[in-house]
């Protein structure tokens, strides 16, 4: 009996140790690397936010001191007994602080924040804040005041109505919405303040009095309806010697706003007390100076990049806030997009990092145009060996990554000293806020442009108090910085200065001398044509008037520090290993924040694969896949009608679309056939579409829909 066997076998070609470890090991480099851009990216992201919270302090703690010396003043008044008629009067009016905050509203809720902390560690810990959107009736500006302040639930007239549909659990306190059931547990929660003062008030500061101020915040007044904050302000005012309410108005536009939402019936009410914040550009100028212009902070913005934040923040919404958002978003970008950002942190991790870079890492660096760059302005036996010995360029490496960081140390202060001179000047030539003069300095060589031209040309006529005070100000900014080349700067500007206070003494002479010379020359020449010869020399060096030594020394200075603004202020682009520190796709970062709905959600229809990344809906160009989802089909087709569109043919168009799709025979019955299931997807999709904004209902004709877009297939 003929018998035959299969037989099958698995077998494993084990690779040799030798290379089984070198892919290990380069994929543990890797992975490694990869976990230390992450750390890196969080420090520095962990360092933005923590800089930024402190300048909002900094820069706040102004505002929020004098408001917080206001709210003790009113609440220590409230606590003396007034017997006078004109106290009385003075009692009965509502104390108001109205913060002008400005037009930057995504950073209010910063200054209140700190605001509410500040008020509850100092003064009261009765502190409610606001907004209008959730106080669209007088009814609901009173729960949440009651709510906020008491902690429990409070009834308002509709729940009263409603009955037992809405009525909250029974073991759950709900109190009556009204000012009174507020004044009874304002004066219950006072008098445990006062018999148990040991026990109640360890949470609350000791300078707090016995019976602390009710403070309620509203944070975007103009967006409040005014007759409720009428009403609410006229029943308050009746309450006042009762309660000691203060009220804190957020105003983003202007003090008039009061007047023109309250009456003057209402406003008499009120005893207002304007304080107004720093500027939005301000806090920028300060979170540019001490965030973008910082040798310590190692990542960097280019010119684009940075320029596309500040155009966001000045023709969009003028947030700070949104400032550091744009910048964390670049910083991400940097380390995710960019592998040899492992090297973007400070000097002694990065000459480390630079001592571990693999194979693969050194190869990105000698692809890196920058350092191509630099290989080309070598010798050709050192070329060589930067391009085969990985070992000479992690070396090379280090000196380049410590050359960039000098070049920033002497860049920051140069770019310091220029602002301070040509800030002055009349129609800011090269920009009145430093990052204007900064991101020409990233773009191009700025000593080669009209406006610096004219900068110096205007430096050349000013005076020398001026100039001398401004001079200072330059010694004061480089005495602040350790490189070596600021300090040499630093004696030679001091030296200029001395040789200033030299310039008195010497030039009273020398007028003296001038005004005696000439005297003494025409007494000698008594002969008439000798005396025609002087007077026409003095005529002709009068036309070419000889420098007086002020003029000389001002040039001096001035050729000095256009030399130290060519020698330092030369854009990063010409340092080698620029791309490590600088992130510069623009393009990427205007897209995420700069969104254009209307481009997106063409694209969605137009091409579904673009977002999904689904292989079934991948098409060539010009054509649709019949696959995709309703709303795409349903848009496809209406590009192909005209202004009007008949639903019933837009509904056979897609039921013989979606049959396709099902892979049903195009000879069968049911092929194109409108079921309940189709009719029903269809419907969807196009409220889906009505809802977007691409068609309508219209009364012209019934069973048809108005195309509210332009444009075909």
């Amino acid at each position: 009996m003929a018998t035959s066997s299969v037989s099958k076998g698995c077998f494993v070609f084990k690779p040799s140790s030798k290379k089984r470890k070198k892919n290990s090991d380069v994929g543990s480099d890797d992975g490694e690397m990869a976990r230390i851009r992450v750390n890196i990216c969080q420090r520095l992201w962990d360092m933005t936010k923590s800089e930024t919270e402190m300048l909002q302090d900094e820069l706040n703690k102004k505002i929020l001191d004098s408001l917080l010396e206001f709210i003790k003043k009113c609440a220590s008044s409230f606590q003396s007994q007034m017997n006078d008629w004109a106290s009385l009067m003075r009692a009965s009016e509502i104390p108001t602080a109205a913060l002008v905050l400005g037009v930057n509203v995504p950073d209010h809720d910063m200054t209140f924040q700190s605001l509410s902390v500040l008020l509850q560690q100092s003064v009261t810990p009765f502190v409610v804040s606001v907004q209008a959107k959730e106080c669209t009736a007088l009814k609901h500006l009173m729960q949440k005041v009651l709510e906020r302040l008491i902690g429990v639930d409070v009834a308002v007239d509709d729940d009263d109505e409603d009955g037992g549909q809405r009525s909250a659990p029974v073991h759950q306190k709900r109190v009556h919405c009204s000012l009174s059931s507020l004044c009874d547990w304002y004066s219950s929660v006072t008098k445990k303040y006062e018999t148990s003062p040991g026990k109640k008030r360890t949470s609350m500061a000791k300078d707090m009095i016995s019976k602390p101020p009710i403070v309620i915040i509203f944070k975007d007044l103009e967006a409040f309806n005014p007759r409720v904050l009428q009403d609410f302000i006229v029943i308050c005012s009746r309450y006042i010697q009762k309660l000691p309410l203060m009220f804190i108005f957020g105003i983003a536009t202007s003090p008039s706003t009061i007047q023109h939402m309250l009456p003057h019936s209402v406003s008499s009410l009120l005893c207002i007390e304007l304080f107004q914040s720093l500027s939005c550009t301000q806090h920028l100028a300060t979170v540019v100076d001490k965030l973008v212009l910082n040798t310590e902070f190692p990542f960097k913005l280019s010119g684009k990049v940075l320029q596309v934040l500040v155009s966001i923040f000045l023709y969009h919404d003028f947030s700070v806030r949104n400032f550091i958002k744009g910048l964390q978003l670049a910083l991400v970008e940097h380390f995710h997009s960019q592998p040899l950002s492992v090297l973007c942190c400070p000097k002694k991790e990065a000459l480390d990092h630079a001592q571990k870079l693999s194979h693969q890492e050194v190869e990105r660096i000698r692809q890196l145009p920058s350092f191509m760059r630099y290989v080309e302005n070598q010798e050709p036996q050192k070329q060589v060996e930067l391009l085969t010995n990985d070992g000479c360029v992690k070396e090379v490496c280090k000196i380049l990554m410590k050359a960039l960081r000098k070049y920033h140390k002497n860049y920051y202060p140069i770019l310091r000293c220029l602002h301070t001179l040509t800030s002055s000047l009349p129609k800011y030539p090269l920009g009145k806020q430093i990052r204007e003069i900064h991101i020409s300095c990233l773009e191009k060589n700025v000593w080669e442009t009209e406006e610096y031209d004219s900068a110096m040309q205007l430096l050349k006529l000013m005076a020398k108090d001026e100039l001398v005070a401004l001079l200072q100000k330059c010694v004061v900014i480089l005495s602040s910085s350790k490189s070596k080349k600021m300090k040499a700067a630093l004696g030679q500007l001091q030296n200029y200065l001395a040789k200033f206070d030299q310039l008195d003494t010497l030039s009273a002479e020398e007028v003296m001398q001038e005004a005696v010379s000439p005297e003494k020359d025409l007494q000698k020449k008594t002969d008439l044509f000798q005396l025609q010869k002087t007077l026409l020399e003095r005529k002709e060096t009068r036309r070419t008037k000889k420098m007086t030594p002020f003029e000389v020394l001002r040039n001096q200075i001035l050729e000095f520090v256009d030399s130290l603004v060519r020698a330092h202020l030369v854009p990063p682009e010409s340092q080698p290993l620029n791309e490590v520190c600088y992130y510069g796709s623009s393009g990427v970062l205007r897209r995420h924040l700069n969104a254009t709905p209307r481009t997106s959600i063409q694209t969605a229809l137009s091409h579904p694969y673009y977002y999904l990344q689904h292989e079934g809906l991948k098409t060539d160009s010009g054509t649709f896949s019949n696959a995709a989802p309703d709303i795409c089909i349903v848009h496809k087709l209406h590009l192909e009608c005209g202004r009007l569109i008949n639903l019933f043919d837009w509904l056979e168009a897609y039921s013989t679309v979606v049959s396709a799709a099902e892979g049903k025979d195009p000879d069968s019955s049911d092929y194109g056939k409108v079921d309940e299931l189709k009719h029903a997807r269809f419907i969807q999709a196009v409220s889906e579409l009505e809802f977007l904004g691409f068609v309508k209902s219209t009364k012209m004709k019934t069973d048809h829909v108005a195309r509210l877009t332009w444009g075909g297939c």
